[in-house]
């Protein structure tokens, strides 16, 4: 597990650090320099000819701070001292005069160009900013970006929000960030995460006196994270999936989930489609147990049985808007003791009558899609693309569910719980029928007695992972949502092995 934080709780690990702690500020600043200058001199930077663009904030006296081991290790090196030197903080004055003890050249009018240098070091904003950069800043920010030199960003590129990845009116591009104790969110989300180029993250002793409220998983966390699977076993010991899906002449929808949940290990799969479905899909995957019903003619004590059968329920997947799925649903929510994932078609109904979740007395996880959510929100697709996490967290704390908000960055928010961003995953996945796969493990890891707060997360971190295998294998244009069910043994395999 790697902990993400947001820009308050970074300067609470300072404040608390240098206040509380009593490890100086400076002495901060000083190992910070040391960590970037250190990755500089690792190979991949031409330091023939360096600016580093520096601010007035604490930022900017890293920056000079970097110059200065620069110069002493006989770099070339020169400063642009850019912005209001009244908002100077104490540490960056300090840093400033230090520097004048060292002769570096020093420049405190905006450059002209940068197109001379062979490495800018981007020391301009930190992760305080949270306005839209104007002026003569927007200016220097587009000349870095234009001067084909190689750009380390110090802690976060300048004009990236680090709460939300949003673009504040221009953003430096970087080769490579370091950034300090932590990642920060806003260079995990896009579009901020194009603009940070390879992350380094480096400890210069800051203390956290609490865990961050964010956090995501890399390939060390899978194995530990997977159910465990017992060998005095049957298949019931490995949960029953019910899987509501489908509509008339549209089973794939159901075809995937119902997959997908084998394939990550439940014991057992039903699909409850209509009767028209039948015949297909006992044809493409006859290992599924499958219950029709005839539409407008929907038995609510035979759907109830079902229920009682299941250990977790999918619902949505292909089914359509209409009355039957708004009877199913409501059947549903109020007979259920066990988990339900509500997807697609299901979300929709559910968007047009919120008041359906109120019948719930067990687990809820919604799985929508950006288009989805600002349906059940009643906001823009822009407005939730700028504030995934808040967003997913306040309908999650709303509405008490687990909340797997699908994106580039799926974001899993859960109640009273921290938030997880999803860090796996590409744009081959970006295809039909995706959604409703991740649908199907987060099912078939329930049903293997993972709690539902872990399986969400864990299953959208399995999801990418298997994308990313799949679009090594294939590339990322001809990756059908059937390749990553194919890829899901690949993976879990390598898991069992490791």
């Amino acid at each position: 597990m790697q902990y993400l934080v947001t820009s308050s709780e970074m300067k609470h690990f300072d404040t608390q650090t240098s206040q509380t702690i009593g490890l100086p500020s400076l002495v901060l600043m000083e190992r910070a320099a040391l960590a970037v200058v250190e990755q500089l001199k690792k190979g991949q930077f031409n330091l023939h000819k360096v600016a580093v663009v520096c601010g007035y904030g604490n930022n900017g006296g890293d920056g000079i701070a970097i110059a200065r081991l620069l110069k002493l290790q006989h770099i070339n090196v020169i400063i642009y001292l850019v912005g209001d030197p009244n908002l100077a903080s104490p540490e960056t004055r300090q840093q400033i005069n230090i520097a004048q003890h060292y002769n570096i050249t020093t420049i405190t009018q905006s450059p002209k160009t940068l197109v001379n240098y062979t490495t800018i070091v981007d020391a301009l904003f930190g992760i305080g900013l949270n306005r839209n950069i104007t002026g003569d800043l927007l200016q220097i920010i587009k000349l870095i970006n234009q001067s084909n030199a190689d750009i380390l960003a110090v802690d976060i590129p300048s004009g990236i929000c680090a709460d939300t990845g949003k673009i504040l009116g221009a953003a430096v591009k970087a080769k490579q960030t370091v950034t300090f104790a932590y990642q920060k969110i806003g260079f995990t989300l896009y579009p901020g995460h194009e603009f940070a180029g390879e992350i380094i993250i480096a400890d210069i002793g800051i203390y956290a006196d609490k865990k961050p409220e964010h956090y995501t998983y890399n390939h060390h966390d899978l194995a530990r994270l997977l159910p465990d699977r017992q060998n005095y076993s049957n298949k019931g010991s490995f949960g029953k999936v019910l899987v509501i899906a489908g509509s008339q002449n549209m089973c794939g929808a159901a075809y995937l989930s119902a997959k997908a949940a084998y394939k990550v290990g439940a014991g057992l799969v039903r699909i409850y489609t209509p009767e028209c479905n039948r015949d297909v899909l006992l044809s493409q995957l006859p290992e599924v147990l499958l219950t029709p019903y005839i539409p407008n003619q929907i038995d609510s004590d035979q759907l109830k049985q079902l229920i009682n059968w299941a250990s977790v329920i999918v619902i949505g997947p292909g089914m359509g808007i209409s009355t039957d799925t708004h009877k199913i649903l409501s059947c549903v929510l109020a007979s259920a003791n066990i988990p339900i994932i509500i997807d697609a078609d299901a979300l929709n109904t559910l968007a047009n009558d919120i008041d359906l979740l109120k019948q719930a007395h067990t687990t809820i996880i919604i799985t929508p899609h950006l288009g989805e959510m600002a349906r059940l929100t009643l906001q823009s697709i822009d407005t939730i693309k700028n504030n995934l996490v808040a967003t997913a967290k306040a309908f999650a704390e709303k509405n008490q569910v687990i909340c797997v908000l699908k994106d580039a960055k799926t974001i899993v928010a859960t109640p009273q719980k921290p938030t997880y961003i999803n860090q796996s995953g590409n744009n081959g996945m970006a295809t039909g029928g995706t959604g409703d796969v991740l649908t199907g493990i987060i099912a078939g890891l329930i049903a293997q007695h993972l709690p539902a707060t872990q399986a969400a997360p864990v299953s959208v971190y399995l999801h990418g992972l298997i994308g990313d295998a799949v679009a090594k294998k294939l590339g990322k244009h001809s990756m059908l949502a059937s390749d990553i069910i194919d890829g899901i043994s690949d993976i879990l395999n390598n898991q069992t092995l490791s």
